[in-house]
Parts: structure tokens; sequence; C-alpha cells
């Protein structure tokens, strides 16, 4: 079959009749319960990431950049805010010319029971994705952040001549414990799959590494839809993709692996790859980004993530004086901020943000609409949507304190919500 490949000589895109004959389902019905009261008001593709995005822009990106254009986004847990940023951004789609971004809650559309399972998520929508009509399917996470180029691996799924194909990347073996392990031959064909293993199996040519599922699955379509409907008829499946269809097929019909290259931008194998499922991780990946040269290149007009932003005036520093001089060095600042007389460093603030004098702020995820009083401390924390930080307040300085009020991970990172302040907010976030 002909790939029909198109790249612009400036670009690292792959465009083919394969990605315009691709329907994908971006699964992003998860509450995120790792991200401890984070997602208590919204579902995890719907926390905002790196100034001025949300989780779920960056797999709806990755298919809008590819060529895929028919996409459906399955909903399920607190969806209110991540439908009404989907509703606001991503409604330039044109129908006419079969282009759409479609959100499909959990609807019972089969059973009289919510989504089961990412498996169920699937086959509860399986008559809209027959309808669609595509050859291929793309199964995709919502809640992780990378870019990736799926018209490659569509092309490898193809070249492979495969039934199913798994994304994954190399991860320290030890890291692989918390994954999905895959094991492959010297033809890339996938002979094992463990969820989560106690005992990861090693990459055939590195004892130090796995190959870790990246939760970004191709499917023929015809082939998908069996398994959908058998998987579902098993009383003793857990209808997970992870846990049941991909253990079932390993055994019985031809895999791959794809493309080293699918991620854009990657260099000696080293993809950008990002599960922020807890707020170490969250936070870690955030700072990542106030670096000179961060992995994560979120200036790259080749490979542009498009969001919903909200029309805000530019961000504003004010005051010069002695002691006090709003001031932000390492950091992004998004629109509507105003920082009066204060210093910002090695920290992310997102949209209408206010800053009042005299504070000292270190190290720091500030959601939008928060309002920081004057003479505050902050270090090492992530600020949730909405919060109003009283004058005078210092968190993230004595941890033993903040573990009292707030909560503080692992590695020392203070989560703080209006809820943990006291602040009842009705609120869509």
């Amino acid at each position: 079959m002909s790939t029909n490949r198109q790249i612009d000589q400036h670009s690292d895109r792959f465009i083919s009749t394969l990605t315009k004959n691709t329907v994908a389902i971006i699964l992003a019905g998860g509450r995120g319960s790792r991200l401890k009261s984070l997602t208590d008001w919204r579902a995890k593709p719907a926390v905002q990431f790196g100034g001025k995005f949300r989780i779920i822009d960056f797999p709806l990106s990755n298919c809008v950049n590819s060529g895929i254009r028919r996409i459906n986004v399955a909903t399920q847990y607190k969806a209110q805010s991540l439908i009404q940023h989907i509703q606001r951004g991503w409604g330039f789609l044109r129908g006419e010319f079969n282009e759409y971004v479609n959100i499909i809650p959990a609807q019972q559309r089969i059973s009289e029971e919510w989504y089961k399972g990412t498996a169920d998520a699937v086959y509860q929508n399986i008559d809209l994705l027959r309808e669609g009509g595509a050859e291929y399917i793309l199964i995709l996470a919502g809640d992780h952040i990378y870019k990736m180029d799926y018209g490659k691996m569509l092309a490898t799924h193809v070249r492979n001549n495969a039934d199913m194909t798994v994304a994954c990347i190399n991860v320290p073996l030890e890291d692989a414990k918390g994954f999905g392990v895959l094991a492959v031959d010297d033809t890339d064909r996938v002979v094992e799959f463990a969820e989560k293993p106690a005992n990861p199996k090693h990459m055939p040519d590195d004892p130090t590494k796995a190959f870790a599922s990246m939760g970004i699955y191709v499917f023929n379509a015809k082939f998908l839809y069996e398994q959908l409907i058998r998987d579902a008829g098993d009383s003793k499946s857990t209808h997970d993709f992870g846990g049941d269809i991909i253990p079932y097929i390993i055994n019985n019909t031809s895999t791959g692996a794809p493309l080293p290259d699918s991620c854009v931008g990657a260099k000696n194998g080293n993809f950008y790859w990002r599960d922020v499922g807890t707020i170490d991780a969250y936070w870690e990946a955030n700072m990542e980004l106030t670096k000179v040269i961060p992995e994560l290149n979120l200036y790259d007009r080749d490979w542009p993530i498009w969001t919903y932003q909200e029309q805000l005036p530019p961000a504003k520093f004010v005051f010069n004086d002695e002691g006090r001089t709003g001031k932000a060095t390492d950091s992004l600042v998004s629109g509507g901020c105003l920082i009066s007389g204060s210093c910002v460093t090695n920290s992310i603030l997102f949209s209408d943000v206010r800053v009042h004098s005299y504070c000292d702020i270190q190290g720091a995820v500030i959601l939008p609409k928060v309002t920081i009083n004057r003479n505050t401390i902050l270090k090492n924390v992530v600020i949730d949507r909405g919060c109003v930080i009283p004058e005078g307040m210092q968190i993230g300085v004595d941890l033993s304190l903040d573990a009292k009020r707030f909560y503080v991970s692992e590695k020392g990172i203070v989560l703080v919500t209006p809820d943990m302040l006291g602040q009842d907010l009705y609120r869509v976030v």
C-alpha cells in the first residue's frame, strides 16, 4: 500500500492517506487520583499545564498536526471543564470536510452501566466508530505530555502488516514497574506484555532498560471491533486494554512496535514523554519548562500545541523601588498577570494571576485566577485555580506546618487548593 508521504522540507511532519483514513478516540474519562485534590473538581486531562495549556491539548494537537482530523474524546469523571475547554478551543475543524472533535460522554449507549474500563469505553461507542467508516482506529490516553507524529506510527503499522501496534518508550528498568512492559523479538513483534510487573523484562540489547507502553495503540478497525465484542462477552475480563485486550491478542495475532522517530524532535532515541500522574511529576514537568532550553519545545512553529486562550491583556510588571521591584526570571508568565513589586523565580504563572507587593515566589506552579497578597513566601508549591493566599502566609518554608493544612508530596512539593484554605468556590475549573 502506498502511503503517499508528503514532508515539507522545513518540517518533520508526516502526512499521508493513512492519517486521513484514521479515526482517533482519546480516553479522557479518568480522575487521576494520584494528583490528589488537584482533580477534586476536574478530570486529569483537564488539568492545566505549561502556563496556558491543558493536558488534553497535547494528544489533540498531535492528531491535528498528524493530519488526523476525525477525533472522539470519551469523557466520564467531572467532565464539565474538559467539555467547555474543547468546545471553546477546538471548534475550528470543519464538519463539511468531515473533520470534527466529538465529545462522547458516558451515555449507557449499549448497557445501563458507566464505562467499566478503557476497552469498555471504546466498546460502548463502537457504533459511532463504525459510522466513521475508517480503516484504522487510533486509541490514545488523554493524560500524557508529549509530541508525536502518529502518521509515522501508522506507516509502520501498515508496513509490518500488523493487526495492532503499540507505541513504546525506553525507560530505566526500575521505573518500568509502573508501566505496561512489552517484550519484542528481533522483528519488533510484541511477544509478551505485563501490566506493572514486579520484575520487568529488559530490552534485548540493553539490560538496564525496558520497553514501556505509552498508552497509544493503532488497530485495524475490523480487528478492533472483533476484539471489543469478544471482550465484552467475557465475564472474567476487567475490560481494559492493558489488562485484558493486549495480553489476549499477543499470542493470536501479528503486533508490532513503532519506528523510533515517531516522536517529534526525538534525537538518538530520546523522546519527551511525561506521565504527570503525581504531584511530584506534575511539578517537575512544569519546572522543566523554565530551563533555558527545555526538552519540550513549546515555541516550535512546525508542531504547535493548540489550545483555547481567554482574551486577556499582556502580563504587567510594576514598581522598581528599593526592595519593591516587580520582576520574573527563568519563569513563564501568561496573559492577564500582574506582578506588583514582587520577585518571581523559576516559576510558572498561568493566566490572570495577581501578585501583590513584597512577595518571594520560587519554584511555584500557580494556576489561573490566583491572588497572592502582600508579604507572602511561596517555595516549591502548586497553587490551584482560584486560591486567594492571605497576606503574610509562608508556604514551602516549614513542611511540618504545611502538612497540617495542605498536601505535602514525597519530594516536598506543597499542593494548595481553595478548599484547604477554607475558601468554598462554585466553579468550573
